[in-house]
């Protein structure tokens, strides 16, 4: 952290956003702890962390923007388990809370990263999703710098604590992931054995005996 500099921490930002598992929880509390001891700048830290969050999330985002929704669209019909009509819900849950999603999700480990991907398949207007991504990544980062710093040597608990809230945050994916896929294949086998409906005969009126004298 001391040689890379302010820059260096930017850069590593930068990539945690497109490699997920390079963890901003490390990168940040110890650029904290090297500024406390004057070996790095805070305001620079914050500063060149912020610009990397933005620039790596503007990656995702052009990203998302070239794949398009009608090749989305594409890719999830001919996936297992996933419908055309899945990607249209999406789209309208994110048409109403986008916004929410894009500033929120910066507090939020994997999503972090993520949510610039359909950002751009939905084309949010630039200007705002770059003004929504670099206030949470600021709030975010500064959080992260300020504790690191204030610990000192100590800089580490910040990294397990915030590991803890990671993991929690995982397993409540894989979950929702695992209840997805459960449910998903229950319909399509109720789906398989409902039965057709069953045709139904026209029962001619017994002809009553003709009285014949």
């Amino acid at each position: 952290m001391e040689k890379l500099g302010g820059p260096g921490a930017g850069l590593a930002i930068a990539l945690e956003n497109l490699f997920p598992p390079l963890p901003s929880e490390v990168i940040l509390p110890l650029a904290g702890f090297t500024a406390s001891q004057g070996r790095m700048d805070v305001a620079d830290a914050i500063a060149w962390t912020t610009a990397g969050s933005v620039a790596g999330a503007l990656v995702l985002y052009l990203l998302g923007a070239l794949i398009g929704r009608e090749r989305l669209i594409a890719v999830a019909a001919r996936l297992p388990l996933v419908k055309a009509l899945d990607v249209e819900r999406t789209e309208a849950w994110f048409a109403r809370h986008g916004t929410k999603a894009v500033f929120f999700g910066r507090f939020v480990p994997v999503f972090r990263s993520l949510i610039s991907i359909p950002a751009g398949v939905e084309r949010m207007r630039l200007p705002v999703f770059l003004t929504l991504t670099a206030l949470g990544s600021l709030i975010w980062n500064t959080a992260f710098i300020a504790a690191g710093y204030a610990l000192g040597a100590r800089w580490h608990q910040v990294t397990d604590l915030v590991g803890l809230y990671s993991k929690a945050i995982l397993a409540v994916l894989a979950v929702a992931a695992v209840g997805f896929v459960a449910l998903r294949i229950r319909r399509s086998r109720t789906g398989r054995r409902t039965p057709g409906p069953t045709p139904t005969s026209t029962a001619h009126p017994a002809r009553e005996p003709s009285d014949s004298r």
